[in-house]
């Protein structure tokens, strides 16, 4: 009952904060406008990732107040919440850079990403080790610098394949959806309760957002880089949480597998990149999603054969949890 509030709640406050904070997004001139390589037509406000922060963080707020501390919230929740904040933060400084068609700097976007990172780690949400199935007594426990750049690397992985994912409407929106349902599976198969709590109310944020993101709709808002940041984190933090904590092999395929189209597009991108000695963290044209379209599919196809194999993807990871 309390991961359905946890969704719900995140989902209203997400759905009901979309117009005033676009109104001020108007007024701010926060705004991703038309050019001959967008497929909008209109000014599109670019504050999807302050929204879905804010719908994410609504539940934590109103159990803390009126449930005495609900059991079920990780016990670290504060260190998970101010990485976010700073993920997101740096990102809006990204986004409105674009706003005024220009170019920012990707070192100190680096820097507090790491930042983040490492606030993670000293709250207790790590990588720590590893169990083999096929080796006999205690699990094999990483000396601290190399549980730390594990944690980090993970983090920053996962951050910025959901950003270069994020090329079409609903697309970036609906894997991190998918995921996070897979990770909420998973979190409650292995008893991690307060796990199964975040990513409950990550699914709530995100499904309130895709109504102003997906196919059709009239009142539309981008998530920006700040929210492919902010949903990138949390899907890092949520399976480091709760499916690394496990520390077993099955526990560790089952995160990746869930989040494999982005992190399988960002792979075969970065070869093809340095292939053709191109720097790997320029924008370019060599993504999933966009060769599709090159071959002919319009947007609204791409988005949903993408999350179709998504689908499938996380449904074979379902079904190694089970086995």
């Amino acid at each position: 009952m309390e991961f359905f509030i946890a969704f719900a709640i995140a989902a209203i406050v997400t759905f009901l904060l979309v117009r005033p904070i676009s109104a001020l997004a108007h007024k701010l001139d926060f705004e991703d406008k038309p050019t001959e390589r967008k497929n909008h037509k209109v000014p599109v406000p670019l504050i999807g990732g302050v929204i879905m922060f804010l719908g994410f963080s609504a539940p934590y707020a109103v159990f803390i107040l009126f449930a005495d501390g609900f059991s079920q919230l990780p016990i670290n929740y504060g260190g998970i919440l101010l990485g976010a904040a700073l993920i997101l933060s740096i990102g809006l400084f990204d986004d409105f850079f674009k706003t005024r068609k220009k170019e920012f700097p990707i070192w100190p976007r680096l820097l507090v990403q790491i930042g983040a990172a490492s606030i993670v780690y000293a709250v207790g949400v790590r990588f720590w080790g590893i169990d083999l199935p096929w080796t006999s007594g205690d699990p094999i426990v990483f000396i601290p610098v190399i549980q730390y750049f594990l944690t980090v690397m993970w983090i920053l992985g996962i951050t910025t394949v959901m950003n270069w994912i994020d090329g079409l409407d609903g697309l970036a929106g609906g894997t991190a959806g998918i995921t996070a349902c897979t990770l909420f599976v998973f979190a409650m198969f292995m008893g991690e309760t307060s796990s199964a709590f975040m990513a409950a109310a990550l699914v709530g944020s995100i499904v309130a957002y895709l109504r102003f993101n997906f196919f059709p709709t009239k009142t539309k808002i981008f998530m920006g880089d700040s929210g492919a940041n902010f949903l990138g984190y949390m899907l890092a933090v949520i399976s480091l949480h709760g499916a690394f904590k496990q520390a077993t092999v099955i526990a560790i395929i089952v995160p990746v597998l869930a989040m494999g189209l982005p992190i399988f597009d960002s792979i075969s991108v970065m070869i093809r990149r340095i292939v053709n000695r191109a720097p790997v963290h320029k924008a370019d044209h060599r993504h999933l999603h966009q060769r599709l379209q090159k071959k002919g599919l319009s947007a609204k196809h791409t988005v949903v054969m993408l999350l179709l194999f998504c689908m499938c993807l996380n449904l074979t990871s379902i079904i190694l949890i089970l086995i």
